[in-house]
């Protein structure tokens, strides 16, 4: 297995930290877990707002959710594992099975945010496929992406 700086990412800022100096937005490894044949989870936070002072509706967490869904799913699905909402309501949890890679994970999620740009619709938003499908606001959702890729050169700089 490839070291943290290796894959990109500063060892500095792996795991828990202190909330009041985190930068937003960012992509920050927050843990590795190896399993027993040598597979690993990476579980990256996507942090869009700074904690304790932006928040995201949860209308534009629902809906980014969406997107971030079926985005991994598509630019890394062999990779893809889960995308989860911070309760605190100022990021994502994406995890994925034996990818590390800063740079991959960087350019998957610029892709994912440039879809939501191109966008319609947001998807899976149907009572089909969703639990609470007239929550969503395709514009927020697209408000967000456009600010998060603005400041795309300062993602992996947490603190």
């Amino acid at each position: 297995m490839e070291s943290i700086e290796q894959l990109g990412w500063d060892a500095g800022t792996i795991g828990e930290l202190d909330h009041r100096l985190l930068k937003a937005p960012h992509v920050k490894l927050r843990s590795i877990t190896m399993g027993e044949r040598g597979d690993a989870v990476y579980c990256v936070d996507l942090r869009i707002t700074a904690p304790n002072s932006d928040y995201l509706s949860m209308t534009e967490l629902h809906s980014l959710e969406h997107f971030l869904l079926a985005g991994f799913r598509n630019y890394l699905p062999e990779k893809f594992i889960s995308i989860g909402i911070m309760g605190c309501q100022t990021g994502f949890y994406l995890t994925l099975l034996n990818e590390g890679n800063a740079k991959k994970i960087c350019s998957a999620y610029e892709n994912v945010l440039n879809d939501i740009l191109a966008a319609t619709e947001v998807p899976y938003a149907n009572i089909k496929e969703c639990g609470n499908y007239l929550n969503h606001n395709l514009e927020l959702a697209q408000n967000i992406a456009r600010d998060v890729l603005e400041a795309e050169s300062r993602w992996l700089q947490v603190v």
